[in-house]
């Protein structure tokens, strides 16, 4: 018997069920799903200090579970003493099961220990069936040492949807388990 994640079981059994009955989809594939989860931080401070892209990566590493890669600049710009080439932020792509599991960590843990949580923005949405969360502190992660944090720093996460509309997508992070404000 292999592991499943918890969350993709869900998706199967009772999400894909629940988007049919309220959409009307003809199809199973018709059904929009989590694509990928995109968990990325900018550090801007890393022009004058190149150990904190390091610990960025670590510190990105340890919460997803998947080895983090530094971003690099585009273009030179002369205000921020940016040259072409300088690491200036750091992302990880999650997809398949480590996707599920951090979405599971991140709805179960992480999120219910943000200090006078009322839920996540629905305004976060692309018009494309997208949507992004932005996180103020990384250390409402369990898997983050708050002795070993140099800094704290936020990061922003970007759930992609092969959702058409802004609804369908609200409907499905929804039955995943985001908690969405209520209006």
């Amino acid at each position: 018997m292999t592991y499943v994640p918890r969350l993709k079981q869900e998706y199967k059994d009772k999400v894909i069920a629940a988007l049919t009955e309220e959409f009307g989809y003809k199809n199973v594939m018709q059904v929009p799903k989590l694509k990928k989860i995109v968990v990325s931080r900018g550090v801007g401070d890393a022009v004058a200090d190149k150990k904190l892209i390091d610990h960025a990566v670590e510190e990105i590493s340890n919460i997803t579970g998947q080895k983090a890669i530094a971003t690099i600049s585009k273009k030179d710009v002369a205000a921020f003493k940016l040259r072409r080439g300088m690491p200036i932020g750091v992302k990880v792509t999650l997809r398949g099961e480590r996707m599920y599991e951090f979405l599971d960590r991140l709805v179960t843990s992480a999120l219910p220990r943000v200090r006078d949580f009322g839920g996540v923005r629905a305004t976060g949405f692309d018009g494309r069936g997208n949507y992004n969360l932005g996180i103020t502190e990384q250390i409402i992660f369990p898997e983050i040492n708050i002795d070993k944090v140099n800094k704290i720093a936020g990061m922003d996460i970007s759930f992609v949807t092969s959702a058409k509309t802004d609804k369908e997508a609200k409907s499905l992070l929804t039955e995943l388990g985001l908690p969405f404000k209520k209006n």
